[in-house]
């Protein structure tokens, strides 16, 4: 059960309702309308409309995202990407559990946690852990290469069905993570050789390319709204 507004709340909704030029007798709600909803918000300090649509991503940010949607240089590589992805997740059986059809999402997001989760621990473990954490951090490295193997293939999985301005920026998305994978490799074999500078090095740099990644990633899955699920997820939740 809603909460009895108070006295306060009550007196700020009549002085908008009679901003608004609300008349007695009219059964319009003027606080229900947009601006009634925007001054309201004003009003009382709660978010509203005006909180939720006001601008903040740096423009510069948004643009060069938009820039990739629209970039047709990048058709080409989209097009040697899906011969792979075909190759790695055909049409059929294969597809659909890669695309996570069983669990009524996309798998690909879930699986991302484990590398990167894997790969921010093992930095953790060298800035913070000391000499006797660098076998455990070493372990964490291997098991995140490992991870990221089925992860990409459930990327590639998911985006093959995708419009061509996610391709384009999921052929970015996928070469960043590359960079970030190779990065983790070279990671793991100044490791296993004793080189423990280079490593830490190595595993920063590509933590910092992940989540480079990540964003794109984000973007696709946040924003354009990328990603399988069962069409009955789609129907207004009961409330």
């Amino acid at each position: 059960m809603a909460p009895e507004p108070r006295p306060s709340d009550v007196e700020k909704m009549i002085d908008i309702g009679s901003q608004l030029g609300a008349k007695p007798g009219d059964t319009t709600d003027p606080v229900a309308s947009p601006s009634g909803q925007h001054a309201m918000a004003a009003a009382t300090g709660e978010p509203g409309e005006a909180a939720i649509d006001r601008p903040s991503t740096p423009a510069g940010l948004v643009d060069a995202v938009r820039r990739l949607e629209g970039s047709t240089a990048l058709d080409r590589p989209a097009e040697l990407l899906e011969n792979i992805a075909d190759a790695v997740a055909p049409v059929g059986p294969r597809r659909d559990i890669l695309q996570g059809s069983w669990l009524g999402h996309a798998l690909h997001p879930l699986l991302t946690d484990f590398p990167l989760g894997m790969w921010m621990s093992a930095s953790l473990l060298d800035l913070i852990g000391g000499r006797r954490s660098r076998p455990a951090a070493t372990r964490l490295v291997a098991a995140g290469i490992a991870a990221a193997v089925p992860t990409a293939a459930a990327g590639m999985a998911e985006w093959l069905d995708t419009d061509p301005a996610a391709r384009r920026v999921g052929v970015v998305h996928a070469n960043v993570n590359s960079v970030a994978m190779a990065l983790y490799t070279g990671s793991l074999i100044a490791r296993l050789r004793g080189r423990h500078g280079r490593a830490v090095a190595w595993g920063i740099a590509g933590g910092l390319t992940a989540t480079a990644g990540g964003y794109l990633g984000g973007h696709l899955s946040l924003a354009r709204k990328v990603g399988t699920r069962d069409p009955r997820f789609t129907e207004p939740a009961k409330t």
